[in-house]
This record gives structure tokens, sequence and C-alpha cells, in this order.
């Protein structure tokens, strides 16, 4: 760029003329243009009174046309004929000043004479003078500039295919463009060119003015060639495009390297920071659901439209707005996805995601079924609460296919920010919409399903409550116009679907829960799990780690243990841990045995590799090539007639190397000295043996199975390792002052048992010492079972002081176990009773309940999981409380088979469940 700058100021001092323009609409269009502008500015710095001058004759990297760009020329000369020409033009506009001139404008030119350009393109609002040897096109163009027709299109010739531009001279480009005519040289230009003003013609000298980029798309005369051209993006200011253009044609590079400068279209990829590309872009977001989008939307979308074009690009405040109609444009406003209300479609979905859960999957076909009658669904709030693997997250989406929903998962556990539910406001920095309009722009429906997980372990911090703020989101009579802190704009969610995930719904606060709709999953009992493991967990996990089913069984009493003594929670998660540490192993198995064979094989015919052949020559080796391969056995060696059973047990062995004989690294060292076609066929026929000796051990395995591995309770503790759990029964017969209770955890129901035994007895040592890291309201139900155990004693057998006269101890096992809860009152008198009256409690019984101070017995929670521990433990009878009959009867059948239960309403009862009639006078 400094070697042209220096080389046009030096021509402007030694008096090269610069090109007078004519006058009109010619003349203004130039003094308009940008560039003119710009050096007109350089012009007045400098104080030269020269413009820069770009010549057809620019040199390349190579130093092409330098010799063309040095010429001398006389001043004088061109001076007179400039004044000359002038002259004319002057004697003719006289001439013709009764004739008002129509000068057409640039986009009225669809057919352009064309002016091929040999060394570079010309860019528009560049100056270029051409010099033009065919006499034809020279004296055409001047007629049509009589006629006011003052444009034509510039087009680059191409060099031929394979030449390097840099290594053709402008003399050899030039001679070759008269070569050609007509299609021909159409062929031989470059598509894109560009629309060229003839400011004036001296001589065969053309000063050629760029305005448009030109695309020719046929030829509509042959000779001066005429084309037929579409016109381009037009630039009309001086942006980034023109930018590119100046620093292309001011720049040294070669013309293909400037042609494609020229053929790029793109703002440098900065279009975006254009604020009218800006606002076309959103405007055409809108357009295209426009009919469906709230009146609101629409007037706030085109007061933030305004207020964007009146801001500057380089302020902050710019940067907000445009953010801020990113996301009201992004987001689908109307648009909803067609729902499928199939119920027998969604049943088949449920079922082959999950077995069982019948009660979530009826209240799911319910919402269809409604649905399907109305014409359309509403979002309603539903919960899953249960214990940590059952499935709820998985439900969630399986709802969401059953449906045609959409589906996003986002998590609230530990959310202490009310702005990841709301939004933040705009003025913040790195302000952001909540999750729920993140949702909705990224599912591009307005009634996606939307799961909350982990909504009972809410955060509570500085920045507010998300407990409260998610009521706005699921209180069905609210959220048809909520408010993102961010948009600021009402969004209707009454047809997203929420699903809430919790473990326990008593850490939810009572607001919130209100609005939501629960559906209790309590876990899956060991029928229900070993249904789950085959017909699910097994089946992905087989697939997951690429091993047939016919090369694995896990028999049904391998996963029964798994299922009791390794995964005893109320979830499958832990289940499906240890299922894929099997076929882990498994997997290893196969791979080790399968090497092994091959090993085995390939060494039992490698040539002296095995005690049993003898190590053939390399003349024997050749002329077996030609035939079948094989090798002398050793007479004297007394297994040589049993050598195929041998290689049949070797094939079959599955341990290390070393019993093979020889290293699998050993037996590849084996070299003999071929020829490579030799070799190539000793290969085949060593591979070929292999396969023989594999298909043989295979049948000589007969029934074993060589490739089969079986997991059975014998080899269990070999994949998975010694069991976690234990029999919850720990005595076969419970002795005196011990009695088993139902409990409930997080993880589902367990049995626990209750021990209470005599440390002295004393005039007036009625004390009781209670142990098992108890929680205060199991200490009170200690508590009120002594006083109330001390009452019934009295009752029963009144000349009997064991209560006022003994120190017990009360002691519930486990007690690195943290226990705590109501429900083990009527356990504990039981217990109590047992000791004074010195009788055992039935084997097969457990019981669970709250009791009162006066012997009633109140209602419990966890009726599922309790009876599922129950199971477990062997127990068949059961004492629940009387309120909690209708819980029990909810049960699945094959939950409550085999089950002898029985609901109380008073201690009474259960004393004589648990010991029948007793004599006074034993006791």
């Amino acid at each position: 760029m400094l070697k042209l700058l220096s080389t046009s100021c030096r021509q402007g001092r030694s008096g090269f003329p610069c090109s007078r323009f004519p006058d009109g609409a010619a003349n203004g269009a130039l003094e308009k243009s940008p560039l003119f502008r710009v050096i007109r500015s350089l012009r007045s710095y400098t104080g030269e009174k020269t413009l820069f001058r770009l010549t057809a004759s620019f040199s390349s990297d190579s130093g092409e046309g330098d010799g063309d760009a040095a010429k001398s020329v006389d001043a004088k000369a061109v001076e007179e004929a400039e004044y000359a020409s002038t002259g004319a033009e002057a004697e003719e506009a006289k001439a013709s000043s009764a004739i008002v001139p129509t000068i057409p404008r640039p986009e009225d030119h669809l057919n352009v004479m064309v002016v091929p350009l040999p060394h570079r393109p010309l860019f528009p609002g560049f100056y270029m003078p051409v010099s033009i040897k065919d006499s034809k096109l020279l004296s055409a163009l001047a007629d049509n500039c009589k006629r006011s027709v003052t444009y034509a299109g510039a087009f680059l010739f191409k060099d031929e295919p394979g030449t390097d531009p840099s290594l053709v001279s402008g003399t050899e480009t030039g001679k070759s463009i008269y070569e050609f005519k007509g299609q021909e040289l159409f062929n031989r230009l470059h598509d894109i060119g560009t629309l060229a003003q003839i400011s004036s013609i001296q001589g065969n000298e053309v000063y050629l003015l760029g305005h448009r980029r030109l695309r020719k798309t046929e030829m509509v005369d042959e000779e001066p060639l005429t084309v037929k051209v579409d016109h381009l993006k037009y630039i009309g200011e001086f942006t980034y495009g023109r930018l590119a253009d100046f620093g292309a044609a001011l720049s040294m590079a070669n013309k293909l390297l400037c042609q494609q400068v020229l053929e790029e279209l793109d703002e440098l990829g900065l279009e975006t920071d254009d604020k009218t590309a800006l606002s076309a872009k959103f405007r055409e977001r809108i357009e295209s659901k426009k009919d469906r989008c709230p009146p609101h939307v629409l007037q706030v979308f085109e007061e933030e439209l305004a207020k964007l074009q009146l801001l500057e690009a380089s302020s902050s405040e710019f940067n907000v707005t445009r953010n801020y109609l990113d996301w009201l444009t992004a987001l689908p406003w109307g648009d909803y996805s067609d729902e499928n209300f199939d119920v027998h479609n969604a049943q088949k979905i449920l079922d082959e995601d999950h077995y069982g859960l019948s009660d979530v999957k009826e209240r799911i076909l319910e919402f269809i079924a409604v649905g399907k009658l109305r014409g359309t669904s509403h979002g309603k709030i539903i919960c899953l609460s249960g214990p940590p693997g059952v499935g709820k997250t998985s439900i969630g989406r399986s709802i969401a296919r059953a449906l045609n929903r959409k589906f996003y998962r986002f998590s609230v556990g530990g959310l202490a920010d009310v702005a990841e539910i709301k939004g933040h406001r705009r003025t913040y920095i790195g302000a952001m919409p909540g999750k729920v309009v993140q949702c909705l722009k990224s599912v591009g429906t307005a009634n996606p399903l939307i799961l909350i997980d982990e909504i009972d372990k809410l955060g509570r911090g500085h920045a507010g409550d998300p407990a409260s703020a998610l009521l706005e989101l699921l209180d069905p009579e609210q959220n048809m116009n909520f408010l993102d802190h961010y948009l600021d704009v009402p969004i209707d969610l009454s047809k997203v679907l929420f699903v809430c995930t919790a473990n326990v719904i008593e850490t939810i606060p009572t607001p919130l829960l209100d609005r939501m709709e629960v559906i209790a999953i309590a876990g899956y009992i060991t029928d229900e799990k070993m249904h789950i493991a085959r017909d699910y967990l097994e089946k992905a996990t087989r697939e997951a780690c690429g091993i047939k089913p016919e090369q694995v069984e896990v028999t049904a009493a391998a996963l029964h243990e798994l299922i009791e003594n390794y995964c005893r929670e109320a979830g499958v998660r832990n289940l499906q841990k240890q299922i894929e540490k099997i076929y882990r192993k498994i997997a290893l198995q196969l791979v080790r045995k399968a090497i092994s064979i091959e090993t085995s094989a390939a060494a039992s015919i490698q040539p002296g590799k095995l005690e049993q052949y003898n190590e053939p020559s390399k003349e024997d080796l050749i002329e077996d090539v030609d035939g079948s391969l094989s090798f002398e056995k050793s007479d004297s060696d007394p297994s040589s007639e049993n050598v195929d059973a041998a290689a049949t047990a070797e094939s079959k062995n599955i341990a290390n190397p070393e019993q093979i004989g020889e290293t699998w690294e050993e037996v590849e060292m084996a070299e003999v000295d071929l020829s490579p076609d030799q070799t190539t066929r000793v290969g085949e026929q060593i591979n070929s043996k292999v396969d023989e000796v594999i298909d043989i051990g295979e049948k000589a395995g007969g029934d074993t199975e060589v490739d089969k591995v079986v997991i059975d309770v014998s080899n269990l503790v070999d994949f998975v390792g010694k069991p976690v759990f234990h029999a919850d029964r720990i005595y076969d017969q419970t002795p005196i002052g011990v009695v088993m209770g139902l409990a409930w955890t997080a993880l589902g129901g367990s049995t626990l048992y209750i021990e209470t035994t005599l440390v002295e007895q004393g005039e007036a040592k009625g004390v009781l010492h209670i142990t098992g890291q108890l929680g205060d309201v199991m200490k009170e139900s200690a508590q009120i079972a002594h006083t109330v155990a001390r009452a019934i004693l009295l009752e029963k057998v009144p000349e009997n002081p064991f209560f006022a006269n003994s120190k017990l101890h009360l002691h519930v096992p486990a007690g690195a176990t943290p226990k705590d809860g109501p429900s083990a009152g009527c356990t504990m008198i039981t217990s109590l009773l047992s000791l004074a009256i010195k009788k055992q409690v039935r084997k097969d019984l457990a019981m669970t309940g709250e009791v009162t101070l006066t012997g009633r017995i109140l209602p419990i929670g966890g009726v599922k999981e309790k009876t599922i521990a129950a199971r477990r433990s062997e127990v068949k009878t059961i004492i629940f409380p009387a309120a909690n009959r209708r819980d029990f009867d909810e049960l699945s059948d094959n939950v409550k088979e085999g089950l002898d239960v029985h609901f109380v309403d008073d201690y009474s009862k259960i004393f004589e469940l648990a010991f029948g009639s007793i004599d006074s006078s034993k006791s």
C-alpha cells in the first residue's frame, strides 16, 4: 500500500494529470462517494493537488506490470487531448441544449457491454483507466456515451487453468484477451464483475469508476460482447464492506485473490453489529409468529426495536437492548406441539419404560383421557414422592414421550437464589431470564413437560426464598400470567405440565405442597425387583457391555440373592450398579477366554513349539505350502495318536499362557525363511488350522458350553464380593423382652428389634434407661410406653410390683443409625410387658403404631414400606392401627399375599395377639 501511495504521489509531482470527470449526475455521484471524501481529505492534508489513480496495470507480488507502471507519459499531450475532449463535449452539449437529457440510473442497466480486465478487478468506489485495443469495442463504448449510456460491465479475464497468476506477465494476458470473441470470451470471464461508469475516453484509454457488483447470467450479443446481469448487494455508505474493498484495491495481491474479495458478499461477518441487519433479523423472527403473539408482547417489541435504532452500537445500553430482543423474539409465543391423546399408546409406552407403578400410570392415563374429551389439556402440577432410585425422574421422561411433549429437566436442590426462577433485572451485568424462560427457548414449544427435580431440597439464603418464588410458577391460578424479571412481560404457562420429584414431602413448604398433587412411590418388593432386573436392567446392561444373550446366564437364585443380601433398598439404582459390575467382570472373563483359546490353538499348530510335534524343516514346510499344511508327528511321542484330543484340551483351557507351554510372544517369534508368496500361503494355512482347532474344541466340549458364563449363588461372591446385608431376623424365636417392630426410612422400610432387660431389682428402684441413638420423639414414646405398661400390668396382674421395683434398660439395636418417630410406641409397651410377665412374643409377629397414655393406637405412615420389610423378614402376622386399613387395602395383591394383618385401635387387642391368655398366678 505504501508502494502504491508513493507511486501515485510521485506521478502527481511529475505533472501527470488527473482525469477530468464529466459534469452532471456522474460527477455528483463521485463527489458523494466515500472514497472521494477520503481522498479529498488526504489531499488537503498533504497539500498536494493530486488524486490517487488506480490503473489496470497494478503490479502483483511478483512484480507483474512494473514496466507499464513506470512508463513515462507525455503530460502535455495528455493535457491537450483532455482539453480537446472537453471542447468537443461542450459543442455537443450546446447543440443539444434544446433536449432535456434523461440519464438512466445504475440499477436500470440489466444488459451491459463487457469491458474485459486483464490484470486486476475493478472494485466499487474506485477509479481505473483501461487500455482497450479492440477498435469495435472502443467505438461502441464511445457511441454509448454519446447516447448518455455511460455504464459498462468490467469483468476480470481468466488465465489458463493451472496457471500461476504470479508467473504470467501482463503483456501476455493483454494479448490473449483479443483472441477470444463471443461465447468463448463469455466463458473466459469471471462471473462476478463490477458495474462501471465511463467517466471519459481519451484515445484508447477508457476511464472507469466502479459502482456495484454484478453477476453475468447469459450472453445477449457476441460482438462487442454484451451480457445480461444481476445486480448484487449495494452498499451506499462507507461500511465494513467498502473498507474491505478499499484494502483489497490498495493491496499488492495477485488478481485471483482480489477477485475472491470481489466475489465475497458478507460484511466481514460483523453483520450482527449493524443495526439495520439486527432489526431485520428480529422483525423476521417476530413476523413468523405475529398471528399467535400476544398484543402486549408486540407492543413491547416495537418499543424496544425503536430504542435500538436510536442507540449507538458502542454503548452498553445497545447490548442490553439487543440481548433483550434476542430473548423476546426467540420464545415460542403461541407455538404448541400436537399432543397425543391415545390412551392405549400411552399405556404401551409407560409399560415399556417401567414395571409396576400402577397408581402413577393410572393417574397419567386419567390426565390423557380428560384431555381427549376436552380436546385440549391444561397443565397440572404432579409431585412424585419416594425414596431414591424408584424411577421418579425417568417417569417424567416417559410421560413426556407418551404425551408427545417436549421434555426439560432442571434441579432445584440447594437452590437459594430467586433469580434462578424469576430471572435477573435487565440492569444487572450478565442478566439472564429464569429457568422457565430458558426452558421455553430450548424446547421451542409453549406446552412442554418441565420436570423440577429435588423440590424437597430447596435452599434459602440472602438472595431470597425460592420456595416462595415457585408459588407463582406452580399455581394454576397465577401461572397463566407468569412474570419473569428479565422479560418483564406476562407469559402464559397454563399449558405447561409440571412434574416435581421429592424424597420426602415433609420438608416441602405447606403453601407450595398445597399446589401439588402428590403421588407416592413407595418402592419395589423383591418380586418387582426380579422383574425389573430381568426385563429392563439386565437387558440394557448386556447390550451396553457388548455381550450376547447366549454367552451368559444369571440364574433366578443369583438374582434373588443379589436383591436380598446386596440391594435391599427401596429403589433399583444400586441393583443396576451391581448388575453392571457382574457384566463387566463377565466381559473381562470372555475376552480372556477368547485370547487363551486363540493362543492355545495357534501354539498347537506352530512348528517346534509343543512337545507333541517335531520341528519340521524348511524343506518340509515349502513342500506342504502347495498342499495342506501339516507337521510331522514324532513316532517316539507316546501322545502322537491323541494329538487332536490334546489340541482340543488345550483349546478348552482358559488358564494363563504358562500352562500352554509357551507364551504368545514366543510363539510369534518362530521364523522360517520363506519367499513372500510362500509366507502368505503358510499364513493362510495356519489361520485355517486355528479355525479347525477352535471348532474341534467347541464340538468336543459337549454340554460344558465353553463360551457361556453361568452366574449362580455359588459364584456370586466372586463377582460382587461379600454380602452387604444379613437377615433382618436376628432371632429364630424372640426371647423374653424382645419384640420386632416396623420402621420407615428414606430408603424404604425395615424391621428393627426393641429389647428390654432387667438391670437390678430393689424396693422403689423402678427406673427406665434408654439407648440406641433415639431422637426426642422416640424418647418420649419410651416414657409413654413405660407408663402405659405399668397401667396394663396393674390391670392384668395387680399383685405384680415389677415396674415399681425394677431398674430396666431399653435398647434399639444398630446404635450407629439415628432413629426417631412415634410409631414404635406399641412395640415398646409389648417389650416391657414381655419382660414383666416373663412370656415370649409370637416369633412371626411384627407391629407398628403410636400409643397415647390411655392406650389408644394412632395411625402411622409408610404402610407399604413396612409391609415390604415384614415380608423380607418372613413375618406372617402384622399389627397395624385401625386407621391404616384403607392404606393397606390400596396395596397390590402381590404385596398383601400370604400375610395375616390385624387392625387395632386399642392396646388391649395387641396384648391378646402377642401373649394370648396369661396365668396371673405364674406372672
